[in-house]
This record gives structure tokens, C-alpha cells and sequence, in this order.
């Protein structure tokens, strides 16, 4: 019997400015790593639009019953790695790939303006700052109202909030692809270390 849980991470395709995104690039570097022999890492791209979204997480979380989801992006603005503590609703009139945009421009209807994750990025942030990366990581509440931020929302709502979003910065403003993929192997870990101690403890994390 497979007793191995399963961790989902994902990555980006490449759009707009952003030729070949960081995101995958991190992602594929940490596929070559691992989570440790005790995890099923599953690595899979995402579309950056909309609707190929709205289809593909249901799929994930149904089909994998992940122990956690981590979605990965790029921001061409971000100088370190951040850790996005929550998912927003509403907002998404930016066209995707494919020139469209929701018309309700949500994410779920009816669904609450904000998810946090059961994850404490702050404690996380502090942890994986301790370690001797040579990656600086900081802790955000606003992924952005594209599909960053969309991804994110949607994967909470369908994940009972067992979801992290990491962003980082494109590669070579100040770091490598496996400097990023080391630095979500850390970052993962001690979520997942997290996320066994709330199960120990009968907690379920934050609350918008």
C-alpha cells in the first residue's frame, strides 16, 4: 500500500514580457530535487488563462486528493521570493493569454472576497530566513488579480485553504533557477512541517 502523500506544485507558461517564466523554470528545478522520499511530488504547467484554469484544479484536487497544492508564479516585480498569505475574489479585468477575461470578473460566484490559507506565511518566512540559501523570501497579502491571484483564490475555495502561492522574481535579476528551486524545496518543507503540527494540534490555521 502507497502510505506516500501527494504535494502538487505549479508552474506558469510563459506570457506577455515574460519569455521563458521563472515560475516553471523553479518548478522543474525543484521536480529534480524532491520533497524527500516520503512525498509524491506531481509537477504540472498552467495555462495562463482563465478558463484552462477553472478546468484543471478541480481535476487536480479530485483526481490527486493532494496533501497540499503550492502554485508558483513569476512577478517582474518581486526582488525575493514571496509568499502570498491570501486569494481575492474579485478584480480579474486583465485579458490572458487567450484575450479574454471573467465577465463577472470573479474567480467563484458567490464565494467570499478573500481566502487565507492554513498555512502562516509570516512563520514560514521567518523560518526558511534563517536557513543559508542566499534567497531572501518576504510575505505578501496581495497575489495581484491575475492568474496569479486567480489560480490561488480558486485552489483555496476547491482545497479547503491546503494551498500556498509562491512568487518570484525572473530569472537573472538576482538568482538562477536552481537558487529558486532550492528555495521552494525549503519553503514546501516547512509548510508541510505546518501543516502535520495543525493536524497534531486539532488546528486549522487562519481566518479572513
Amino acid at each position: 500500500m502507497d502510505t506516500k502523500k501527494t504535494v502538487i506544485v505549479t508552474g506558469f507558461e510563459p506570457f506577455g514580457e515574460h519569455k521563458v517564466n521563472a515560475s516553471w523554470s523553479a518548478v522543474q528545478e525543484l521536480e529534480k530535487l524532491g520533497l524527500g522520499e516520503d512525498i509524491h511530488l506531481l509537477v504540472k504547467e498552467i495555462p495562463v488563462e482563465y478558463k484552462a484554469v477553472s478546468e484543471l484544479l478541480p481535476s487536480l484536487w479530485k483526481q490527486y486528493k493532494p496533501e497540499l497544492v503550492v502554485h508558483v508564479g513569476v512577478s517582474g516585480m518581486a526582488t525575493s521570493v514571496t509568499l502570498e498569505q491570501c486569494g481575492h475574489n474579485h478584480g480579474y479585468n486583465r485579458l490572458d493569454n487567450c484575450n479574454f477575461c471573467p465577465y463577472s470578473q470573479c474567480c467563484i460566484d458567490q464565494g467570499p472576497d478573500c481566502i487565507m490559507s492554513v498555512i502562516d506565511m509570516d512563520s514560514v518566512c521567518k523560518i526558511v530566513n534563517t536557513s543559508r540559501l542566499g534567497v531572501a523570501f518576504s510575505v505578501s497579502k496581495d497575489a495581484g488579480r491575475y492568474l496569479c491571484d486567480y489560480t490561488y483564490y480558486t485552489s483555496l475555495y476547491l482545497g479547503n485553504r491546503r494551498c500556498a502561492f509562491v512568487h518570484v522574481p525572473p530569472l537573472g535579476k538576482r538568482h538562477t533557477a536552481g537558487d529558486l528551486g532550492r528555495a521552494l524545496q525549503a519553503a514546501i518543507l516547512e509548510m508541510l512541517k505546518m501543516l502535520k503540527d495543525q493536524r497534531n494540534h486539532g488546528q486549522d490555521g487562519n481566518h479572513c
